[in-house]
Order: C-alpha cells, then sequence, then structure tokens
C-alpha cells in the first residue's frame, strides 16, 4: 500500500521505511511503535498535533514490521539491534539528538536508546511499557491471543486483530474506540504483513536483560505514561519504570489499556512537548 510519506533509508541490515512529518526546522522527536505494530499505530492526530507544536515527527517502522524490508537473511536477534538500527536511521537524516517516545516494546527500545545512546537522547517518553518483561507480565491468555498466527482469509484476520485490540485496549473508551479499531486493522493488514516477525520481536523483549539498574543512572527529562486497564503490560511497568527513573514524570490514566485512545490524546501530546520542554536534571 503505497503512500507518499513513506520514505526509505538504507541501514545496515534493514531498508528501513519511515515518515518524517510537522516541522522541518523543528526539534526532532522519534516515536518507536512496539510488537507487531507499524508506524501507522501512532495516531495520526498526535503526530499533527506535536507537528503543530514544532516537533519534526519521525516514526519507523521497526525491523520486521510495516514497509522495512531485510538486507540480509533474517535471524534473532537483541532489543539494541532495534535500538541500533533506530540510531543509524538518525545517522541517515543527519540528526545529532532526538527526543524519543516509545510505546509497548517501542518503550523498552526507548529506554534502552537512553542508556546505550545517552549523547543521543534529549528526552524519554515511555508509553505503557516496562524496565523488563517478567514486570507487569500479561495473563496467559493475553500472550496467546497476541501470539495466534493470523487465518488465510483477510476478513477473518482482521476480525481476528480487531479482537486483539479490543482484548487489550480500553475497556471504558471500547464503543468510541470501536470504528477506529477496526479501520486501523484494516490498513494494517493490507499495509504489510511479516507472519514470522512477531516470534523474533516477542524473543526479543523475552531475553533482554532487566534494565532497572541501568535506568537508575539516567539524568535527563523523562515521561513514563500508563494506563490502569493495560492487559498486555500491566500498570507495574509503568510504576517500575518511573521508580527506577530519577525525577521522572509519571501520568496514569484510569481509562487506557494497551493503546492511545482518541479522548486521551490532547493530555498526551501536551504531557510529551512538556516533558521535553525540561531541563536534564543536575548531577
Amino acid at each position: 500500500m503505497k503512500d507518499e510519506r513513506d520514505r526509505f533509508a538504507e541501514l545496515s541490515e534493514v531498508r528501513m521505511c519511515y515518515r518524517d512529518e510537522g516541522d522541518p526546522a523543528g526539534e526532532p522527536l522519534l516515536m518507536i511503535m512496539g510488537l507487531s505494530s507499524q508506524l501507522i499505530h501512532w495516531p495520526q492526530e498526535i503526530v499533527d498535533h506535536l507537528g503543530e507544536r514544532g516537533y519534526r515527527v519521525i516514526r519507523p517502522d521497526n525491523r520486521d514490521s510495516g514497509l522495512t524490508e531485510w538486507k540480509i537473511t533474517p535471524s534473532q536477534y537483541y532489543l539494541r539491534a532495534i535500538a541500533r538500527d533506530t540510531v543509524e536511521l538518525l545517522d541517515h537524516l543527519g540528526i545529532e539528538q532526538a527526543h524519543v517516545v516509545g510505546a509497548s516494546m517501542g518503550g523498552m527500545v526507548a529506554q534502552l536508546l537512553a542508556i546505550e545512546y545517552s549523547e543521543r537522547v534529549r528526552s524519554l517518553c515511555s508509553i505503557m511499557s516496562t524496565p523488563h518483561i517478567s514486570i507487569g507480565m500479561a495473563d496467559g491468555d493475553v500472550l496467546q491471543e497476541l501470539t495466534k498466527p493470523l487465518p488465510p482469509d483477510r476478513d477473518e484476520a482482521i476480525e481476528q486483530i480487531v479482537r486483539l485490540y479490543a482484548l487489550i485496549g480500553s475497556k471504558t473508551y471500547a464503543d468510541s474506540e470501536r470504528e477506529r479499531r477496526y479501520a486501523l486493522a484494516t490498513h494494517a493488514y493490507d499495509r504489510a504483513r511479516h507472519p514470522e516477525g512477531p516470534a523474533r520481536q516477542v524473543t526479543a523483549a523475552m531475553i533482554a536483560p532487566d534494565r532497572t539498574s541501568r535506568l537508575q543512572q539516567l539524568r535527563l527529562p523523562t515521561l513514563v505514561i500508563h494506563g490502569a486497564e493495560d492487559s498486555l503490560i500491566k500498570i507495574a511497568g509503568g510504576e517500575a519504570t518511573h521508580a527506577a527513573i530519577p525525577g521522572s514524570i509519571y501520568l496514569p490514566f484510569d481509562a487506557m489499556g494497551h493503546d492511545l485512545p482518541a479522548p486521551l490524546f490532547d493530555e498526551i501530546v501536551a504531557a510529551i512537548a512538556e516533558n521535553a520542554a525540561r531541563r536534564p536534571a543536575v548531577v
């Protein structure tokens, strides 16, 4: 599915698809999505609102997602490989530093970027994520649904994706989000599919070491967002992330699940922008 906003960068291991939107002269803001998710899983309204606030918003398709393609024979990798991809993308774009926002597995990658490439990260926002996969781990039925292969029939596959969105997403806003969820599932299915990718991404998250002790060394503006209705990474993950990072700001939402519901867009955008404007902590 072609979109004129899609651009491509030749990196060391992948040909990465990304979008570069907002104010071209603004401070770069890198948004990293999560497991089995594409750059389109960042709501366009959030991207547009951040652009209106003067940010240059960059969204990549991670390896094994979206329109990003392998340049080598794919094999199992670590989260740091995804982090390295994003640094190579910044290099490709000539960007020395960026504000980094990550959701779910993307939040894990964003944390890793702040730890291992601290000189490249101006501020950090970790959304519905965790310092370690064991903190806030989903129940077995949720994990089973997450890893279930899609049926070959398009309509059945889209319905399965919608059911997953409903299972892990906000319950409070389920009715108002139903149409958006169906549209997103349809768009995602038609845009790209990576049948073997989710297993590699799940494994990368599962084998990643606990980042808690290294997060405790961070001294940069950090915002942690999590929802009490999140059944994929329970809110304990957000609480642990906030507890680990000195001076971090914690923004919990009672009515948010493992999604970004439209009624919360304005507050989320405002919080990201306010965090990006903060000064680093004095050591």
